[in-house]
């Protein structure tokens, strides 16, 4: 059984109601691009800044909440999943103490997978409902990046993965379902940054394979 979380708080005044009446059904994942968790916290923590997360976890795996997860933090910024514009008011946010140019500590995967369930079971978010900030602002914004290991949390059931079973499909088509916004000229950048940073060149059939199989893997199809 995996350890306990110890959790601390560190209460930021950023934050409202969700709009509408709305509940949690994403989970959104961010690095900080700070210089250290603190640095994140205090800024996040700020009222000048307007932003703020509902976790932050540093690279020894400290978490630290600073929004109740009922209430709507400012993390998501302008952007679109599954048609809707208001991923704040239908999500929870996670900023992962990196700048984007090293690996994830192992304490910090730990951590992250540890708070990932306990956030799922209380919410019922099913694993194609944890995103990152690139996913759904696709251009502006590119965290948590290729050094992000999706894969890994894949296999422990807290996001989704395409297998390797031969899907024939249109990209396009398998990408909105998914939940891009295709108005977004930046979508397939996003989508090749998460699922097949190595590759090259124009879309082909082995994005769309990969489109169709992560339909197939989410509990929508």
């Amino acid at each position: 059984m995996p350890p306990k979380l110890d959790i601390l708080h560190q209460p930021s005044p950023n934050f409202g109601e969700r709009r509408d009446g709305q509940r949690p059904e994403l989970i959104v994942i961010h690095y900080t691009a700070m210089e250290s968790a603190q640095a994140a916290i205090d800024w996040l923590c700020n009222p000048e800044a307007e932003v703020s997360a509902h976790y932050v976890i540093a690279p020894d795996g400290q978490v630290t909440q600073l929004v109740a997860e009922e209430m709507r933090a400012w993390h998501g910024g302008v952007g679109s999943w599954q048609g809707f514009d208001d991923v704040n008011s239908r999500s929870i946010g996670i900023e992962l103490s990196n700048k984007g140019d090293h690996p994830f500590s192992a304490k910090q995967m730990e951590a992250l997978e540890g708070l990932l369930r306990g956030i799922k079971t209380r919410w019922d978010i099913g694993p194609d409902g944890v995103i990152g900030h690139s996913d759904m602002s696709p251009g502006r914004k590119i965290d948590p990046g290729p050094r992000f290991d999706w894969l890994r949390l894949a296999r422990q059931g807290l996001a989704v993965w395409p297998d390797h079973e031969a899907a024939q499909a249109d990209w396009e088509i398998c990408a909105a379902r998914f939940g891009y916004d295709l108005k977004n000229p930046n979508c397939f950048a996003a989508f090749r940054a998460r699922f097949r940073p190595w590759a090259e060149g124009p879309c082909d059939a082995e994005d769309a394979r990969i489109a169709a199989r992560l339909v197939q893997a989410s509990r929508r199809d």
